[in-house]
């Protein structure tokens, strides 16, 4: 049976892959996560009785804890999901990004390959580290400039991207020095189920279900490429199995959209779908609040490698993406509440303070 070793598969596009994972084909999961604020068990529930989903609550810097896993259970492959990944949280307390997105990468490099060397045969050829890393890494783009692509140098604004920058970096290092079978993904902004609701499109669909102001940074004129979640871990799928080896691929939604727009769209699904809430037109609660430091202005994504090598592109439009979303989180309100715990709610006050501005 295929065993992979999965860090951060409590969180969200990690659980999202294991789940998916799981419904593809008969395998062994080794999921690693630290069970911060943004890793849930509840994401995990539906594998709470698979033998064959085994849930390790560790920290990837614990080198001692990975090298037992890997000695144990003799993973084919390595997915490093593991990340602090909300950018305003960098900006406040950059030190957690840096220990694990750093250091943490680091040490499970250095186990993997300690790993990997005492492998032999078709194993040692087969096995793959595949890191999930961000397009933020490449910085900002203009209106006009070209998506990024596997070529852009790395430009990163903000603690979160330069300490996933320096990750990725790590990753490269250790396939051009040591040789180890590495691939790193940089995707575009995800969306979907089980995403932490500090993120733009859960809380807009919470915030707007309830009839609480829909806070939009600065202008909201801001763009990003959307990805839907399991387009994302399908991408993910695919370059493990016939990515070529120490190569970069993007993976973007293709779908450009600024945080207006985004918002806009949320809107008018809640209008549909609840005509008669007494915050109706959802858009009514749209509210500006101050631009937070460093905002880059745009993202966008060239899938053309992965679409050209391996054949991929998404699936889900953002009309159907979002709506998928949606629904899911109005059948789960026993995740949402789950969720929302006085930690998040103190967050939320204190990092989305509405402003006197609103769009109607």
């Amino acid at each position: 049976m295929r065993t992979w070793l999965v860090t951060g598969g409590a969180g969200f596009i990690g659980s999202n892959f294991v789940l998916h994972c799981k419904r593809r084909s008969t395998m062994r999961i080794i999921n690693v996560d630290r069970l911060t604020y943004a890793g849930n068990l509840m994401n995990l529930e539906s594998l709470e009785d698979d033998p064959e989903h085994i849930f390790v609550q560790g920290d990837i810097r614990d080198r001692d804890l990975l090298r037992e896993l890997l000695n144990r259970y003799h993973p084919d492959a390595v997915f490093n999901f593991a990340a602090e990944s909300h950018v305003d949280r960098s900006i406040v307390g950059p030190d957690d990004f840096i220990q694990t997105n750093i250091v943490g990468t680091f040490h499970l490099l250095e186990e993997v390959l300690h790993y990997w060397e005492g492998m032999s045969g078709v194993e040692r050829k087969e096995f793959r580290f595949l890191q999930v890393s961000t397009d933020e890494v490449y910085g900002s783009l203009g209106p006009r400039e070209h998506p990024f692509s596997e070529k852009t140098p790395y430009a990163p604004n903000s603690p979160y991207s330069a300490s996933k920058a320096a990750a990725d970096h790590l990753v490269r290092a250790y396939f051009h020095t040591y040789g180890l079978p590495t691939l790193t993904t940089n995707c575009s902004n995800n969306y979907g189920p089980r995403q932490f609701p500090e993120k733009l499109i859960p809380l807009m669909i919470l915030n707007g279900m309830a009839g609480k102001p829909l806070p939009i940074y600065g202008d909201g004129q801001n763009v990003r490429d959307w990805l839907y979640v399991e387009d994302h871990c399908r991408a993910l799928h695919l370059v493990w199995e016939a990515g070529r080896v120490g190569e970069v691929y993007n993976i973007g939604g293709s779908c450009e959209k600024t945080n207006v727009q985004v918002v806009a769209r949320i809107c008018a699904v809640l209008d549909e779908l609840f005509p008669d809430a007494a915050h109706s037109p959802h858009s009514s609660l749209i509210a500006y609040v101050r631009d937070r430091p460093g905002h880059d202005r745009r993202y966008a994504i060239d899938t053309s490698k992965i679409h050209r090598e391996l054949g991929w592109k998404p699936e889900e439009t953002f009309e159907t993406g979002i709506r998928k979303t949606i629904q899911w989180y109005i059948e789960n309100p026993s995740w949402v509440r789950s969720v929302q715990s006085g930690a998040y709610r103190e967050w939320i006050l204190k990092h989305y303070t509405i402003s006197d501005r609103k769009q109607s």
